[in-house]
């Protein structure tokens, strides 16, 4: 890591103070001189730090690029060793961390881009990922799993950024089965699960685990205003969101067989007691929602009484409670 990126992390690692010029070359073995050099390179790049005499250097609170250090400053202690690579301007995160599993980087390879060109959600969508405004993000994850486990891997995250929306921003988000993530009647983050099986035997040999999130995102497309929005939290920063929302992944992501929290995961759901529609063989239905079994599948009643689970698909709610 060069000197650049070393006088960010401090620099992020101490956002609520002054660090001398002679404080950083102190602690990074190098000279003032190339330390004020470093911080004139990051200044170009777009990083605002204010610089005051005799009390040294400090990032502005407003400032929201995403970085590797700024992330690392957040993360758990055993998470660090973890890859992070951000981009400035990708097709789609997916599509890397795809790429670079096959090439055989690591489990918890990470891979973020200011902006998306193609950005993807279920089902072949686009999904919309303008410049500097939200959290574009991929994980590689090489789990021991069956197949049949991976939808638990999608509830598992979905209840994490939950978590993570709650803790850092007190707001209140609810779960649209099976992979996105509502405030109010908004879609503000969507849940992508893509995996690669060894055909005879079912085990997953790696899961790319897409999280698009809305931070602070404002002009949308004419087609999604009604139906998406942003988080826009208060004092919390990209970089803080991600680390964060790492940190409560993988904590949660040795507890997919928990009940618990399959629980919460029913516990935030806007869709159960609610009417949904969904097709299915060609054929449109119209059924009640009543519970998630223990795969992640969704227990619905038709009109006719008949249940039927649904693993996989798109559904449409009818918002008024029974």
């Amino acid at each position: 890591m060069g000197l650049k990126h070393e006088v960010l992390r401090l620099l992020e690692e101490n956002r609520e103070s002054y660090l001398s010029g002679q404080e950083i070359a102190n602690r990074l073995a190098f000279s003032r001189t190339a330390v004020w050099k470093a911080i004139h390179s990051l200044k170009e790049e777009g990083y605002q730090i204010h610089a005051v005499s005799n009390k040294g250097y400090q990032l502005d609170t407003s400032c929201d690029l995403l970085s590797s250090e700024g992330i690392h400053a957040y993360l758990a202690e055993d998470l660090k060793q973890f890859p992070i690579y951000v981009y400035q301007q990708i097709g789609s995160t997916n599509t890397e961390a795809k790429q670079q599993a096959l090439n055989g980087a690591p489990h918890g390879t990470i891979i973020l881009a200011e902006e998306q060109t193609q950005g993807r959600g279920r089902l072949g969508r686009k999904f919309y990922s303008p410049k500097g405004t939200g959290i574009y993000m991929s994980i590689i994850l090489r789990p021991q799993l069956h197949l049949n486990q991976a939808i638990q891997v999608t509830t598992t995250v979905a209840v994490a950024v939950c978590r993570v929306i709650e803790k850092l921003t007190n707001q209140n988000p609810h779960i649209k089965w099976v992979n996105d993530i509502y405030l109010g009647k908004q879609k503000i983050c969507g849940i992508l699960t893509e995996a690669v099986t060894d055909f005879e035997s079912g085990q997953v040999e790696f899961i790319i685990l897409g999280i698009g999130l809305n931070v602070n995102t404002v002009d949308f497309p004419a087609d999604l205003h009604e139906i998406a929005g942003s988080l826009n939290p208060k004092d919390v920063t990209r970089n803080q969101l991600c680390a964060h929302l790492l940190n409560e992944l993988f904590s949660l992501f040795s507890k997919l067989n928990d009940p618990q929290v399959l629980e919460e995961y029913k516990s935030k759901s806007n869709v159960l007691g609610n009417w949904i529609t969904f097709m299915k063989n060609q054929e449109s239905y119209e059924a009640f929602a009543e519970d998630i079994n223990e795969q992640g599948g969704l227990i619905v009643r038709l009109k006719n009484d008949e249940k039927m689970i649904l693993n996989s698909g798109e559904i449409s709610i009818r918002w008024t409670k029974i």
